[in-house]
């Protein structure tokens, strides 16, 4: 098959992407990635040919605050929400499509995988079935799909239990529509009547996933929110496998001998412009508790940009082996990045999470509601507040029963061969 893989140029998108391109090179598939020129590096070492987005989506998102400073001004919340879902996903669309159009114009792809924050396809997902590839949408955040409960999707909000929580939920819901929803419909449709098609009827992030011709949600049923009827279309693949030898070892790696517990703490590829909201309290939090291990990863960023004195107990490096790493760490500090989130779960590691944006109130919440860790529901946790939160994890089994229950449930997909099974099936039925 001849398969082109378009993604959302940052890394917490890009990886899964191309670790499924990865795996449909090793299957001997043709693989094509377009994304933008600072995801070249990643997209050519999955095996896939590389092609640029044209400049108006050409955009570094992996440091998002340069692209778009003004996020350092606005608050989590609504408004933080429409200005991400308008000018980091809604404005390139156009630039995307004629980015697919070149790439299908000599490379005529019989499947276009997508991530789900990717509106490039909208315009084809709108046209005639008969006129395009099979289109593929994964699911690189949590499943925002419609709720029964009513409850917007984007505000942290666990599942309702009483009648007038869903009534508290329909007024919020009614907020964040006028605030986000309503004014991102009418901006997408505007673009896509630039396109000659259109209009949605439904909000951006649901239309991924309708329109779609399957859509691949990677975690498994039991870390989502329950719904009564879902699509047939959505499948839950479970989690990627670690990509192998992406970072050398560290010079530290003996003192993992396993005689202290090993805590783990990342504010992931995104939102770590500023260690001092969870790297630097959790630091301080731990630094004399002498049966621990605290290991961090900044995401690409130096350790140097961590503030603060480093304890005796610390251990830090840019990036980290995690194919080594992670069948060592006993608990989980993050602000919720879903794929670090998923990726723990699938190893039996609770969490401690603290996180408010981007997607991450949402992935915090069903953190929660699962049973696998604490959620401190606050974007800068105090040390004190982090130091108890990762005792009461240690200290109450039910944590780690709840996530080792989880990890038997990832265990339980075959994650590649499910993937490979559904892009081949729906490649067939469009011949």
């Amino acid at each position: 098959m001849k398969i082109l893989i378009a993604s959302t140029p940052a890394t917490g998108h890009v990886n899964p992407m191309f670790a499924i391109g990865r795996m449909l090179v090793e299957q001997g598939h043709k693989v094509v990635g377009l994304s933008a020129n600072a995801m070249r590096p990643r997209i050519e070492a999955s095996g896939a040919v590389f092609h640029a987005f044209p400049q108006a989506a050409d955009l570094d998102l992996k440091n998002i605050e340069t692209v778009f400073p003004e996020l350092l001004t606005i608050p989590p919340g609504p408004e933080m929400s429409l200005f991400y879902l308008t000018r980091a996903f809604i404005d390139p669309l156009a630039a995307q499509y004629e980015g697919i159009k070149r790439v299908l114009w000599k490379f005529p792809a019989d499947v276009i995988l997508n991530d789900n924050m990717f509106y490039g396809a909208m315009p084809m997902l709108l046209g005639p079935r008969s006129a395009r590839p099979a289109i593929i949408s994964c699911g690189t955040m949590f499943l925002h799909f419609g709720r029964d409960d009513g409850a917007p999707n984007f505000a942290g909000l666990p599942p309702a239990t009483s009648d007038d929580q869903c009534r508290d939920y329909a007024a919020i819901a009614q907020l964040h529509d006028e605030i986000v929803y309503a004014p991102a419909r009418r901006h997408i449709n505007t673009c896509l009547t630039g396109l000659g098609v259109g209009p949605l009827s439904m909000d951006p992030h649901e239309a991924v996933i309708a329109l779609s011709d399957a859509y691949l949600q990677l975690t498994v049923p039991s870390f989502e929110f329950p719904r009564q009827a879902l699509p047939d279309h959505i499948h839950f693949v479970g989690t990627l496998p670690i990509t192998p030898n992406q970072a050398p070892m560290p010079s530290w790696a003996s003192d993992l001998d396993g005689s202290k517990k090993v805590v783990l703490v990342t504010q992931g590829t995104v939102s770590n412009h500023d260690f001092g909201k969870l790297v630097a309290p959790t630091l301080a939090a731990l630094a004399h508790e002498p049966d621990l291990l605290v290991v961090v990863t900044t995401g690409g960023r130096p350790v140097g940009a961590i503030p603060g004195p480093i304890p005796a107990n610390a251990r830090l490096a840019t990036f980290l082996p995690f194919e080594w790493l992670m069948p060592q760490v006993d608990l989980l500090v993050t602000n919720g990045g879903y794929g670090s989130v998923n990726q723990a779960l699938s190893f039996g590691i609770p969490l401690v999470t603290a996180g408010l944006t981007e997607d991450k109130a949402d992935v915090n919440a069903r953190v929660t509601w699962s049973g696998v860790g604490i959620n401190l529901m606050t974007n800068e946790p105090g040390p004190e507040d982090l130091r108890q939160a990762v005792r009461a994890v240690f200290e109450n089994p039910a944590y780690r029963d709840r996530a080792c229950a989880m990890a038997q449930e990832f265990a339980s997909i075959d994650t590649r061969a499910e993937i490979l099974r559904i892009i081949g099936q729906c490649a067939r039925s469009l011949r």
